[in-house]
């Protein structure tokens, strides 16, 4: 089977290496970016099959990214997670499915081990 690409973006360092190493073990190839320029800087060579974002970053946060996914016609995976409020997630889902985005799911920080797993698979 085939390594899957994933491709994270989120402003904690920590969050984001829980997320590497999981998805390693689960044999992604994992790329991590912690702003929102790196992201779409990383896009196109990454070829994400999924993607793990953040929904409040300090430059640009997850709602514009989910439009910008959309935009290019993304149609792999996307995981928004939130250390804030479920419901801020909840409606960067609403918007990227409006968009065309067709497979997204929302975790709560923090994010236990199992519901990533799933998450991821």
């Amino acid at each position: 089977m085939a390594k899957q690409n994933l491709l994270i973006v989120d402003d904690e360092r920590h969050f984001c290496e829980f997320v590497r190493k999981v998805a390693a073990d689960l044999n992604f190839n994992v790329s991590v970016t912690c702003r929102a320029k790196e992201f779409q800087e990383c896009y196109e060579s990454a070829q994400p099959d999924v993607v793990v974002l953040d929904v409040i970053m300090p430059d640009t946060d997850g709602v514009e990214l989910v439009q910008w996914l959309a935009e290019r016609g993304y149609t792999g995976k996307t995981i928004v997670v939130t250390g804030f409020n479920l419901s801020y997630a909840d409606a960067t889902k609403s918007l990227g499915a409006a968009r065309g985005l067709m497979s997204i799911t929302t975790l709560s920080k923090p994010v236990r081990l199992k519901a990533l797993r799933e998450a991821l698979q």
